[in-house]
């Protein structure tokens, strides 16, 4: 830790329950300026709760202890700076004291609260809050505080592109982005606020290791250059081992260990290991693309070229694995084999029963014979808040069917997901805002396989999970393949889920396969590929 910092921030004996179950016991920590805490442990350890907490969410106010923020605040104006003894405000020149501040103290309507919390960024698991019809430089201008002038607001909006690498999506709509593009642009929102107390849920979980490199090169840059504090969750060691200084192991509320990141995430990782799945008999091909292309129109840009012209065959019962830095096309073309984004030219067809369906013909006999077929688990999924999980999964079935049918099917959707046996009847009666962000992704998971569809296409299942989780999840994947012979077209950066479960793996760049092959030599090449540019310092 930074001997030489000024201390920041103090979480002192926090304890937190929801209905009587206790999600955070008695928790301390304190940072100083330039200093990044690194959060790990398995979905619903409590990392998610704490962070809430800290950047002052009320519904996760603590039944007991606080969170403290030591500031200097003006005389005169609202304004909040670093403390600093004898300083002077930076809008105004008035004289500022230096004050510690018990956040969850202040009244909720107090003007303070807004002034503290004004100054806490965060980044939320798997959420991409952006303007979807608004370009990715209008995006950041818009988060850019008003007390800039236009000129140093334009500027500061293409120091942030550089910074997060986006500068050669500058005038791509929002909503036209890959996950990992989409998440780069929320952390530059997050840091145009210039905040003084960053906080990050999985900020590079669903990138790939080169897109992740450059952002936790870039997040440490800001926090040693601007002399912030930061704290962060992540299910990657290596970004616990990369970003932190400091490291905490959350089970269940409580803190296991404590101390250097290395010695934490080992200890983490010694009870997590992949085994690759038992072979598997093919069929004959389900899904065949020839000369697809997905092009896009936009008047600043012209012609975007998503997916560029890409011949592929995909065999009953094959778990495919579509892999590749991202914007490479992975999304685009799995959304083409889903039906959800029709080729602009060539085919994309899936056979259903003898008869192959043309996947960019609307209607029933086209298309919409095929989707009853496909379930798809996006990055970006979601559940009725207001329903709980039982009425979510046997809602989502469709059939008519007795309650108790109805029941099991959806009991046993949640155990071929991962879920404890002792848990699953909490889990079914509770609200998804009730859960941690790992455990409604695998209620999500759950959601797709309990409609027993032929096809799964999986957008990034795993980037957020716990590495145990994920072996659960992969366990489901190959246990759904050898019960109900389903196909799966799984996008992902995560080399171990792909290694585990993926028969081949088809690698893109610029929206054309580079290659097709078994999975163990394409993720190796992929891998030594991120590995030589990380080392090069290059571009994409």
């Amino acid at each position: 830790m930074n001997g030489n910092g000024i201390e920041l921030l103090k979480v002192e004996n926090v304890t937190k329950k929801f209905e009587g179950r206790v999600v955070l016991e008695n928790i301390s920590l304190t940072l100083k300026t330039g200093e990044i805490l690194g959060l790990i442990g398995k979905s619903a350890s409590g990392k998610s709760v704490l962070m809430h907490m800290i950047r002052g969410a009320e519904e996760y106010r603590p039944d007991s202890g606080k969170v403290l923020y030591h500031v200097n605040l003006c005389t005169e104006c609202d304004a909040v700076d670093f403390p600093h003894e004898g300083g002077v405000c930076p809008k105004c020149g008035k004289p500022c004291r230096t004050e510690w501040i018990d956040y969850w103290s202040i009244k909720e309507k107090d003007p303070m609260r807004y002034r503290i919390s004004s100054h806490i960024s965060i980044m939320l698991q798997r959420t991409f809050a952006l303007f979807g019809d608004s370009t990715v430089l209008e995006n950041i201008y818009e988060a850019i505080p008003q007390s800039f002038n236009e000129t140093e607001r334009v500027n500061k909006a293409i120091k942030l592109l550089e910074f997060v690498n986006m500068t050669h999506r500058t005038t791509h709509i929002a909503r036209d982005l890959s996950g990992g593009e989409k998440q780069r642009v929320v952390l530059a929102r997050q840091l145009a606020k210039e905040p003084l107390f960053f906080v990050a849920d999985e900020p590079t979980g669903t990138l790939d290791p080169y897109t992740a490199n450059i952002v936790h090169e870039r997040l440490v840059q800001y926090v040693r250059e601007h002399n912030i504090c930061m704290i962060f969750a992540s299910h990657w060691p290596e970004a616990i081992e990369k970003m932190a200084d400091y490291a905490m192991w959350l089970d269940r509320g409580k803190v296991l260990i404590e101390g250097k990141p290395k010695d934490v995430t080992s200890k983490f990782m010694a009870e997590y290991k992949f085994e690759r799945g038992e072979a598997h008999n093919l069929g004959e091909p389900i899904i065949r693309l020839e000369d697809a292309k997905k092009h896009y129109f936009s008047v600043v840009r012209g012609v975007v070229k998503a997916v560029d012209g890409i011949n592929l065959e995909i065999r009953e019962g094959e778990i495919f694995a579509l892999a590749g830095f991202s914007g490479a096309g992975k999304t685009t073309t799995s959304r083409m084999i889903a039906g959800m984004a029709p080729a602009t030219s060539g085919k994309v067809e899936i056979k259903i029963g003898d008869t192959w369906v043309n996947m960019s013909d609307a209607g029933e006999g086209g298309r919409g014979r095929a989707t009853p077929y496909i379930g798809v688990l996006h990055q970006e999924y979601a559940l009725y808040p207001s329903e709980t999980i039982l009425q979510n999964l046997t809602s989502c079935i469709g059939l008519k069917m007795p309650a108790e049918l109805a029941k099991v099917k959806a009991i046993q959707s949640l155990l071929n997901v991962g879920f404890p046996r002792d848990q699953v009847e909490k889990i079914l009666n509770a609200l998804p805002g009730d859960l941690s962000v790992g455990e409604v992704q695998r209620v999500a998971f759950a959601l797709v396989l309990i409609k027993e569809p032929k096809i799964v296409i999986l957008d990034e299942p795993t980037g957020t999970m716990d590495p145990i989780t994920k072996l659960a999840v992969a366990k489901a994947v190959n246990k759904a393949r050898a019960d109900l012979n389903e196909t799966f077209i799984v996008v992902s950066h995560d080399m171990d889920f792909i290694l585990n479960c993926c028969d081949r793996v088809a690698l893109m760049k610029d929206g054309k396969i580079t290659s097709i092959g078994a999975a163990e030599p394409q993720v190796e090449a992929l891998r030594n590929l991120e590995k030589e540019i990380i080392e090069s310092g290059g571009e994409l």
